[in-house]
């Protein structure tokens, strides 16, 4: 990840707030109202200390030289040394028009590499509806942990989520297959 990857991030980030208003069933999580362009400098700012400090690991796809997608893994814990400090929360973005082409699966296959080094447990939360990205999480080893109803609000309609989680200590761990 680097800041050069900012404009065009918070342009597929600001897409998907269009998909969403055009009635899209995007499988993301959103603010109710679209950031402002300083409210997402400033994330990013946070974001990228956390990377530096080691808290995130933060992975983007570029085709033709654009940033087209990102890929994090945010420590639970809010530092290294607390108690959830070892489990990792994932986060995946790919820009509509890119999707469906391997983009999701590179990026997921990069960032569970670099988070073997510093978390024992991934977990995300996926919409129950998004059974394509349930079905990527599957092949590289995330299992259905739990099911939150009505976790998401938006407008009058809920949507329901699954957790799934990757235990990276463990043998057998599939993610770390090229084969995918």
């Amino acid at each position: 990840m680097r800041w050069s990857d900012f404009d065009d991030l918070v342009e597929t980030y600001y897409a998907l707030y269009d998909e969403r208003d055009r009635g899209e069933e995007i499988g993301i999580g959103l603010l109710a109202e679209r950031p402002s362009p300083a409210d997402e400098v400033g994330w990013m700012a946070r974001s990228y200390r956390r990377m530096l400090d080691g808290d995130l690991i933060w992975s983007a796809a570029e085709v033709d030289g654009r940033a087209v997608g990102s890929c994090t893994i945010d420590r639970l814990g809010a530092t290294a040394s607390s108690e959830t400090a070892h489990v990792g929360t994932l986060g995946i973005l790919v820009r509509r028009g890119h999707r469906g082409h391997g983009i999701g699966s590179a990026l997921l296959a990069h960032a569970l590499d670099a988070a073997r080094a510093k978390f024992g447990i991934v977990r995300l939360d996926v919409f129950s509806t998004n059974t394509r990205a349930k079905q990527l999480y599957e092949r590289f080893g995330f299992v259905l942990s739990g099911h939150v109803p009505r976790l998401i609000k938006r407008g009058n309609r809920y949507f329901d989520a699954d957790q799934m989680v990757l235990e990276l200590d463990r043998p057998g761990d599939v993610s770390a297959r090229r084969d995918l």
